[in-house]
């Protein structure tokens, strides 16, 4: 089985922000493969919808808890799995890489990533896959992040994440078939 965690915060008023890029891929990726719409499970504390992709047993996941404490969902998720480390992925934005930029790694550290630190906090460990997308505006990291991320994207912004989601969907589809290392080798370019 692969998990799948999509970061993000709960709610329409955050539904477009540049800190919800994870539920943003992660309902593309669902939508893509044919899964069941998301359901709340009270029982995670998270949106989930499974299902299969070649063979193998997906489940996908948008915690329901705000982005700065997503551990405590995707700890009782991967605990109810039985899960290796290695087959969770978790979908971010990342302030430190211009927007549109992917960049697939692991065991990295949190970067001040609070969602992301929230899980290595909960597993006690970052052996986990990140699909990290940069939302950095052109003109470089702004001062003020905790607000800055909690704003949508400018109309030109708009149509580059719209690119980039489809390729951020097209290297988890490639790490979910092939294998994680296929999908480094391809997509972080």
């Amino acid at each position: 089985m692969i998990l799948i965690i999509g970061l993000g915060n709960p709610g329409e008023k955050y539904k477009n922000t540049r800190h919800n890029m994870g539920f943003r891929i992660i309902d593309k990726f669902a939508k893509e493969n044919n899964f069941p719409d998301f359901a709340f499970s009270k029982k995670f504390n998270a949106d989930i919808s499974e299902g299969e992709i070649d063979g193998k047993e997906i489940f996908l996941a948008k915690p329901q808890t705000f982005m700065n404490s997503s551990g405590s969902a995707v700890r009782m998720i991967f605990k109810n799995l039985k899960m290796n480390i290695k087959y969770l992925f978790v979908i971010n934005d990342d302030i430190d890489l211009p927007v549109g930029k992917l960049k697939i790694s692991i065991g990295r550290n949190s970067a001040g990533q609070k969602g992301v630190q929230s899980i290595i906090d909960a597993l006690g460990t970052n052996d986990f896959t990140r699909f990290r997308i940069g939302i950095a505006p052109a003109a470089g990291k702004p001062a003020k992040t905790e607000e800055f991320v909690l704003k949508n994207f400018n109309r030109e912004e708009g149509k580059t994440i719209d690119e980039i989601s489809k390729t951020v969907c097209k290297a988890i589809s490639t790490a979910v078939k092939e294998n994680i290392e296929k999908a480094m080798n391809e997509f972080n370019k």
